[in-house]
């Protein structure tokens, strides 16, 4: 029996119970518990069998709530909120004293974003607290970008994953801190570095840390499928013997002609970037399933939203 419901209600009553739910949002699915409650955070964690130094995300349905969250604003994460939210920007904060430790893995910084999807604004809303909501997948696994993706995933392990469709940008959310009030780029993002640059200014990187990470999605191999995957600049300059071998390829745009590839997924036939990032969990998802020996990727035009792309690509192929 599926788990899958159209049912807010069901879901408040869920949460309320300090249980966890499922929820869209344009990003990705997130597994979702109330951010007061240790019962529901530690089911988050335990679920998605995720260490505890990784810190989570707080999601909000308005700008009004971060006072009960952040403790500072600071002029240039004003901006980035006035310009991105709702939407896919997180903004990692001084967090307020009431705020769990387990949210923020003991820092004194909490990620906090509003996201922009009709379903799940409107659970928010409904709640007396905000939710934190890492993506809803087993830790190191490829994210979800449609309900049965994580109903593939925990089956019976959760109550309710709420329907919403599949996530319009398909790629997490870009993750900013701030250091001396400056702004630094913890996560590439569904919001590509030029646009994030365009509000605030030239924006340092910092998007690795295996042991601390100041956010999610800083962790060397990540978003990986099972079966083993390569990642090239281009076709020619993979040297594997295929003999006997059952390919899968991702794509940007060509075809690649290759007796060895059995399945090609091609993300965007119109050099799209923006639909390449709206596919690509998905097309991982299709290939994990068939049972090849391998996937190569080729990498994507590293601009814009093709810099997230080949971000992730990298993480998974490690």
């Amino acid at each position: 029996m599926s788990i899958i419901s159209n049912d807010i209600n069901k879901a408040v009553e869920i949460l309320n119970k300090n249980d966890v739910v499922a929820i869209p949002t344009e990003t990705v699915y997130g597994l979702a518990g109330n951010i007061y409650s240790e019962n529901a955070l530690r089911k988050i964690f335990e679920v998605k069998q995720r260490p505890l130094f990784n810190p989570l995300i707080v999601h909000l349905h308005s700008i009004e709530q971060l006072n009960e969250i952040v403790s500072e604003f600071p002029p240039k994460a004003k901006l980035l909120a006035e310009a991105f939210w709702p939407g896919s920007i997180t903004l990692v904060l001084k967090k307020k004293p009431t705020i769990p430790d387990l949210i923020t893995a003991g820092k004194a910084t909490v990620a906090v974003r509003i996201p922009n999807h009709p379903v799940t604004l409107k659970l928010l809303k409904q709640l007396a607290f905000p939710l934190a909501a890492p993506s809803a997948n087993p830790f190191n696994c490829i994210s979800p970008t449609q309900a049965a993706h994580v109903e593939n995933y925990f089956k019976s392990s959760l109550p309710l994953i709420l329907e919403g469709g599949a996530c319009k940008n398909g790629l997490e959310s870009s993750i900013v801190g701030f250091e001396n009030n400056e702004p630094i780029l913890y996560r590439l993002g569904a919001i590509p570095i030029e646009e994030i640059e365009n509000v605030v200014g030239k924006i340092n990187v910092k998007n690795e840390n295996e042991s601390t990470p100041d956010a999610p999605g800083m962790l060397g191999k990540h978003y990986s499928p099972k079966t083993k995957m390569y990642l090239v600049n281009n076709w020619k300059e993979f040297s594997i013997d295929f003999k006997d071998k059952n390919v899968g390829l991702i794509s940007f745009s060509e075809t690649i002609n290759n007796s060895a590839i059995k399945h090609t997924e091609i993300l965007s036939k119109s050099k799209n970037l923006k639909e390449a990032a709206s596919k690509l969990y998905n097309s991982l998802h299709q290939l994990d399933h068939l049972n090849l020996d391998m996937i190569i990727a080729i990498k994507l035009p590293n601009i814009g939203l093709g810099k997230t792309i080949n971000d992730r690509l990298e993480r998974a192929a490690k």
